[in-house]
């Protein structure tokens, strides 16, 4: 199958190579797919995305032209795509559905680590030769409460981390996905009247936007700790600015931004204009911001590529791709195999 992946790093290629086996001809360019890019995908039987580039419907109108079928993103999340204009198409989708959920879940709990022990400024300080204790009071996790919302397999992973920390663990899925004996089910607002930290692990859909908001802000408690590794749109960041002045938030640990699209995964230090919210937020001590970085651990990357190669052997083989299908619809299932069951 011929194929080409957009916005590639190069720390990515290795991965992929040794998952792809030279069975595909994948054109890998470090571009974002774009209105402007799309036509790279001439000749291409699917595009490989990733969570930044634009897969709205103008740019599917010019991949359907060009006679593209599928699409797979190297992501668990697919709100990037617009699904029903690739429906129409009749272009399937794939995603990555779990991918060491652990890297995310571990990332998490290392932001809620780090800010609780000081040790971004404790760091600075130390390569000042500044190894003065005064300002880098911390706080036991052992006893707190963690409220995880979101059950999937990266919150559990969070969950069973938490658990072993001490902490008494407590969580609200919208599906009321509960399997793992470390934590407590509880309404949403239970979570959020009770916790000394909160952890996100949520996809983003229309009801999820802006979860986080004034009014669910105002129900957690004053100090509160929040971590986000999971979407930043799930945050609305002019309320949250407004709890760090006011001191209901005490922590915040963010790997995704609600406006990060076009900005992180590259580097803006010589950018003239700087994004003023984002700047506004690394202004606080007590928030620690990482570049949308959770997932980047080797294990997770060779699994990413594992499964995007995968999916586009399936496809060969007029299979479909089991968990990993995101399709707006259905996709036909008729010659699903036992594999694609468990891709």
């Amino acid at each position: 199958m011929k194929a080409v992946a957009y916005s590639i790093k190069p720390f990515e290629k290795e991965y992929l190579a040794k998952a792809n086996q030279k069975k595909h001809d994948i054109t890998l360019i470090s571009n974002p797919l774009s209105q402007d890019t799309a036509t790279y995908a001439e000749g291409k039987d699917a595009v490989i995305v990733f969570i930044n580039d634009d897969v709205s419907r103008p740019v599917i109108d010019i991949l359907a032209m060009l006679g593209v079928k599928y699409i797979i993103t190297r992501s668990a999340g697919t709100d990037h795509i617009d699904k029903e204009a690739a429906a129409g198409y009749g272009i399937k989708i794939a995603s990555v559905p779990a991918y060491s959920p652990q890297a995310i879940a571990e990332h998490s709990v290392a932001l809620a680590l780090a800010l609780s022990r000081h040790l971004i400024k404790a760091d600075l300080r130390g390569h000042e030769f500044n190894f003065s204790n005064d300002g880098l009071i911390g706080f036991n996790f052992s006893g707190k409460t963690v409220g995880i919302i979101g059950m999937g397999q990266t919150g559990q992973a969070a969950a069973t981390i938490y658990h072993g920390m001490g902490c008494h663990v407590i969580g609200y899925d919208v599906n009321n996905v509960h399997h793992n004996r470390f934590i407590k089910p509880v309404a949403l607002e239970t979570l959020l009247n009770s916790s000394d930290i909160i952890s996100l692990h949520i996809p983003l859909t229309p009801s999820s936007k802006h979860l986080i908001q004034e009014k669910t802000l105002n129900q957690m408690k004053d100090g509160v700790m929040l971590i986000n590794t999971a979407r930043g749109e799930l945050l609305n960041t002019t309320d949250i600015l407004s709890a760090l002045n006011s001191g209901k938030l005490g922590y915040l640990g963010l790997d995704v931004y609600e406006f990060e699209h076009g900005l992180f995964f590259g580097d803006h230090q010589k950018d003239m204009v700087k994004d003023p919210l984002l700047k506004n937020l690394m202004s606080f001590p007590n928030v620690l911001i990482t570049p949308h970085q959770a997932y980047l651990t080797k294990e997770a990357l060779q699994e990413i590529a594992d499964q995007t190669i995968k999916s586009l052997d399936l496809w060969q083989q007029n299979k479909c791709v089991g968990k990993a299908c995101a399709c707006a619809h259905d996709c036909d299932k008729t010659t699903k195999s036992e594999d694609s069951v468990h891709s």
